[in-house]
C-alpha cells in the first residue's frame, strides 16, 4: 500500500501545498525525460506475492502483526491483519530469471508457514478467500497504521455513506458495508516490467492490449461470500470496494479509482499521471522531503514522493510507476491484474504469459491502437474477468475469438517465441509454457477447479461445509506446487473436523426464506406452508425487519377455535408471534440450542444488530448436529 508516513488530517492549507508540491514533482519528471535522466535499455522484471492468513478452522486469522515480528524484511503488512505480502528480489528478464522467482516465492512462503505454524495459523495462496464472511471485515481486523484507517475515513466521507457491493454471476451479491475492508478480500500477485522512457507508451497500450488473455487464463476468484460470481471476482470486488463517488458523480460518467483507464495513450508516462492528477482528488499527504528540481540540477535522481504517493491512492490495472534504485530512476509497468494462487509454479506460469506476450507483440506491432480500438481492450478485459477461458474476443486480426482457441492457435506460442528471443532458459519456456498449454486443454484454472469441486460436493453437507473444503483442499495440494490442472477436483470429506462446520448459527442457517407481510392474509401463509413444507415462516416489514413469526402450532389453534372466517378475513399479523426469540449469525451452536430448549421454541429466527432478517434455525437443523454428534461418539467407541 505504499508510504505509512502520512498525515492524520488534511486542512485547505496542506491540499493546497500537497498539490503545488505534486505538480512540481510532475514538473522535475517531464524535466527528467526531456535530459534523459532515466534508464533505458534494460529490462528487468519483479513481483509481489500477496496471501492469506487462515486459522485451524480455515477462516481468516488476525495474525499478520505477530506473524511480522518474527520475519524478515521482504514481509510486509497488506491492509487486513489477515494479509500479508512478500516482495521479491528484481531479476534482469534473461536466463533463468522466470524459475528463480519461482522458487523464491517458494522459499519464502515455506518459511512463513514454518513461522506461522508456530502460532497457530496456515499461509494461503488464494484470490478470494472462500470461507470470508462479512463478519471478518469489522475494523477490527484493519492493520493498525494511520494510513489505513484515514484512507478509510477520508473515502468514506467522499462517498457520503456507505460502501455498496453488487456483483451478478450465477449467484447474485448486494449489500452496503461501512468500511473499505471489502479491499482485503482481494490477494493478488502483482508483476512488475521495466521499459524505458522512449518505449513507454507503446509498450503500456500494449499491457493493456494483453491484459485480456492473460487473465483469461489466470483465473482463480469465483467466489466471494459463498456466492458464485465472476471466474475472477477481484475486478468486480475492488472496484467497488473502495469507490469513493457518490451516485451523482457515478451518474455523470466519472470514473471509479479502480480503472481500465479511458483511452490509449500517445507520447509518455506523463499522460497517465496528468489524467489521474486531474481526475482523483487527493487522499493523503506526507511532510516535503526534498526539492526535486535542486536534486536535477545536481544530476540526483530525486525520488518524487508526491507524485509517487498520489499514485498509490490510484488502482489502474495496469499502472505506471516511477522508481529509483541504487541512486538510478526507471519507469515501470506493474501489471495488477493476476490473482494469488492457486501455486507458486501457476503464478509464474502467469506471468511468463504476460512478459512473453509484451516480449512477442511488441517485436510484431509499432503501434498497436492502429489494429484494435480501446473500447474492444476494455470489452476484453470484462469479458475475461466475467467468463475466463470462455469468454468472447475481438483481436488485432480483425476476427472474434474464443479465449481458449485464441491462447491455444495463437498467444501461447507468441508467448513462448517472445520468451525464447529474448534468452529465456529453454527448460523454462518449456516448462511455464506447458502448464499454460495443459490448463487450457483442460480447462481447468483454479476458478474452474473451485466451481468443479462444488458442482461434485452438490447439497452433500452445509454451504459453509463445502467452502471449507475448498480452503482444506486448496492447503493440502498447494504445499506440493503442483500446477492446478493436475488437481483432483475437492471431497467433502477432506475437511479436518465436521464440528467446524456447525460452529455458529450462521454457519448452517437457511437463507432462501419464504415470508410473510404482516397484512397478509393467513390462508397466503397457510398456502405457502403446504407448498413447501415448511413449518415456520417469518414475517417482515417493507424494510426486512423482523416483526413477527407465524408457526404451524398457530394454524392449529386458529382452526381449534371452532371459527370459520370468511376467506381473507384474518391476517398474518392477527395470529403471529411478536417480538419472537432470535439469535445473531455469530451465535454458538449450543447457546441457540440451550434457547430452544428454556424456551420450548422449534425454531429461531437469525437477524443482524439492527434488526434485519438474515435466516432462520430449526429443531430440525440442530438435530442434524446432534445426530452427527452422537454418531461420532459410537464410532470412537466401536
Amino acid at each position: 500500500m505504499g508510504e505509512q508516513q502520512v498525515k492524520q488530517r488534511l486542512d485547505t492549507t496542506e491540499l493546497r501545498a500537497f498539490s503545488r508540491r505534486l505538480l512540481d514533482d510532475l514538473f522535475a519528471l517531464r524535466t527528467m525525460l526531456d535530459r534523459g535522466m532515466i534508464e533505458s535499455g534494460v529490462r528487468r522484471i519483479g513481483a509481489e506475492q500477496e496471501m492469506f492468513l487462515v486459522d485451524p478452522h480455515g477462516n481468516p486469522a488476525m495474525a499478520a502483526p505477530e506473524l511480522l515480528e518474527r520475519l524478515g524484511p521482504e514481509f510486509t503488512n497488506e491492509l487486513a491483519r489477515f494479509n500479508l505480502e512478500l516482495n521479491l528480489e528484481p531479476q534482469v528478464f534473461g536466463g533463468s530469471c522466470l524459475s528463480n522467482i519461482e522458487r523464491e516465492v517458494v522459499e519464502h512462503l515455506a518459511t512463513a508457514r514454518r513461522v506461522a505454524a508456530e502460532l497457530g495459523v496456515e499461509v494461503l495462496l488464494a484470490g478470494i478467500l472462500p470461507t470470508i464472511t462479512r463478519k471478518h471485515l469489522s475494523l477490527d481486523a484493519m492493520t493498525p497504521m494511520p494510513r489505513y484507517f484515514l484512507l478509510n475515513e477520508t473515502l468514506k466521507k467522499m462517498r457520503g455513506g456507505a460502501f455498496s457491493l453488487s456483483i451478478k454471476g450465477h449467484d447474485e451479491l448486494r449489500f452496503d458495508h461501512d468500511n473499505i475492508l471489502f479491499e482485503a478480500c482481494n490477494t493478488s500477485f502483482q508483476i512488475h516490467f521495466q521499459v524505458g522512457p522512449d518505449e513507454f507508451a507503446r509498450m503500456y497500450n500494449l499491457a493493456q492490449l494483453v491484459t485480456a488473455p492473460v487473465m483469461a487464463v489466470s483465473v482463480n476468484s469465483p467466489l466471494l461470500m459463498q456466492q458464485r460470481l465472476w471466474r475472477e471476482t477481484r475486478v468486480a470486488l475492488f472496484q467497488q470496494s473502495i469507490d469513493n463517488r457518490t451516485t451523482h458523480q457515478s451518474s455523470r460518467g466519472l470514473r471509479p479509482r479502480v480503472s481500465f483507464g479511458t483511452r490509449w495513450i500517445r507520447e509518455s508516462i506523463l499522460e497517465l499521471f496528468q489524467e489521474d492528477i486531474a481526475r482523483y482528488r487527493i487522499l493523503l499527504s506526507t511532510e516535503p522531503d526534498e526539492d526535486p528540481m535542486e536534486l536535477i540540477g545536481r544530476g540526483v535522481a530525486p525520488r518524487l514522493s508526491a507524485l509517487r504517493l498520489h499514485n498509490g491512492t490510484v488502482y489502474r490495472w495496469n499502472r505506471p510507476c516511477y522508481g529509483v534504485t541504487d541512486g538510478v530512476a526507471h519507469l515501470r509497468i506493474e501489471h495488477r491484474t493476476l490473482p494469488s494462487g492457486p501455486t507458486p509454479a501457476d503464478e509464474v506460469a502467469n506471468a511468463a504469459f504476460f512478459f512473453g506476450l509484451m516480449t512477442a507483440l511488441g517485436d510484431q506491432f509499432a503501434d498497436v491502437t492502429q489494429h484494435l480500438s480501446f473500447d474492444h481492450a476494455e470489452h476484453n478485459f470484462l469479458n475475461a474477468a466475467r467468463f475466463g477461458l470462455r469468454a468472447n474476443f475481438a483481436w488485432t486480426d480483425g476476427r472474434d475469438w474464443k479465449a481458449a482457441d485464441l491462447l491455444r492457435d495463437v498467444l501461447i506460442p507468441q508467448a513462448r517465441a517472445g520468451l525464447t528471443s529474448r534468452g529465456i532458459a529453454s527448460e523454462d519456456v518449456n516448462r511455464y509454457m506447458g502448464i499454460l498449454e495443459a490448463r487450457v486443454a483442460t480447462g481447468q484454472t483454479g476458478a474452474q477447479w473451485m466451481l468443479g469441486s462444488l458442482d461434485a460436493m452438490g447439497d452433500s453437507g452445509t454451504k459453509d461445509e463445502r467452502h471449507r473444503t475448498l480452503v482444506v483442499a486448496s492447503l493440502e495440494r498447494q504445499r506440493s506446487n503442483h500446477p492446478v490442472h493436475t488437481w483432483r477436483l475437492a471431497v467433502l470429506g477432506e475437511t479436518q473436523d465436521w464440528r467446524d462446520s456447525y460452529r455458529y448459527v450462521a454457519q448452517y442457517m437457511a437463507t432462501d426464506l419464504f415470508t410473510m407481510r404482516p397484512e397478509d392474509i393467513v390462508d397466503l401463509a397457510a398456502s405457502v406452508m403446504h407448498w413447501e413444507h415448511v413449518r415456520h415462516v417469518p414475517v417482515e416489514d417493507d424494510d426486512g425487519r423482523l416483526v413477527g413469526l407465524v408457526t404451524m402450532r398457530d394454524m392449529l389453534e386458529l382452526l381449534a377455535t371452532g371459527l370459520k372466517p370468511e376467506r381473507g378475513a384474518i391476517s398474518v399479523d392477527e395470529i403471529m408471534k411478536r417480538d419472537p426469540i432470535t439469535v445473531t449469525p455469530d451465535c454458538l451452536s449450543v447457546d441457540a440450542l440451550r434457547l430452544m430448549r428454556d424456551h420450548k421454541a422449534s425454531c429461531l429466527p437469525v437477524v443482524d444488530e439492527g434488526g434485519l432478517l438474515v435466516g432462520m434455525v430449526t429443531d430440525t437443523d440442530l438435530l442434524k448436529v446432534a445426530t452427527a454428534w452422537m454418531e461420532e461418539q459410537l464410532a470412537s467407541l466401536a
